[in-house]
């Protein structure tokens, strides 16, 4: 486990964006833009070891039931595998896919019957970490300076965006997060994944890092 780094006076951290590492970037960037989920993300070409469950997922919230069948059919036709069929449950209707890249995507509706049309549209992108404590990395991030939304006890936490983030922060047992996406919770090396938008840089309680904005400003896709 990656110990965590901090700065000696915490900055105010946002996430502003999250930056996906691919060992093929210009297959990545194809996968993502049949996909629809381009203009969320950012990309960069990496090597490094990876293997098993990389402690996340992005989440997708969508209107309906036909849109959530669109963006998984749309994920499939461009090369992702499908972790969990798109089926109803309890809290609505959803669907696992799994990028080329080995990014876990989750596509889900709290709709149960479609009111409209399927759409392209998102609602929300919300990226869903996977940690030992939620107690404790909940702790972590508001003495980096975010702000608590919502808060389950040691289950679940949620943080308050920026007005200019485009994705949300929340935090999820790894092992909960790996049931719900139907893979197992082990897994080794690199999460392949790059938060920015910290004052500097630094390594979450789970190994998750983070780097200031202009830092990844020239690794944009």
């Amino acid at each position: 486990m990656v110990m965590a780094t901090t700065a000696s006076t915490a900055a105010r951290t946002t996430l502003a964006s999250v930056t996906l590492e691919v060992a093929d970037l210009e297959a990545a960037r194809r996968f993502y833009g049949a996909f629809g989920v381009d203009t969320y993300i950012r990309l960069r070409a990496s090597t490094a070891p990876s293997t098993g469950f990389r402690g996340f997922t992005l989440a997708l919230t969508v209107s309906g039931p036909a849109t959530v069948d669109g963006f998984v059919s749309a994920a499939v036709e461009a090369g992702a595998t499908v972790l969990k069929p798109a089926t109803k449950s309890l809290w609505g209707y959803g669907g696992v896919v799994r990028a080329p890249d080995g990014t876990i995507w989750k596509i889900a509706t709290s709709a149960k019957k479609d009111t409209g049309p399927a759409t392209r549209e998102i609602d929300e992108v919300v990226l869903l970490i996977g940690v030992e404590s939620v107690k404790a990395t909940k702790e972590f991030y508001v003495g980096r300076g975010l702000s608590v939304a919502k808060s389950f006890g040691g289950k679940y936490a949620e943080f308050t965006p920026a007005d200019s983030s485009r994705v949300k922060l929340a935090l999820y047992k790894r092992r909960a997060l790996a049931k719900d996406l139907g893979v197992p919770a082990d897994g080794t090396g690199s999460h392949r994944i790059v938060l920015g938008g910290a004052a500097d840089a630094f390594t979450d309680e789970d190994g998750f890092a983070w780097e200031p904005a202009a830092a990844l400003a020239a690794t944009r896709s």
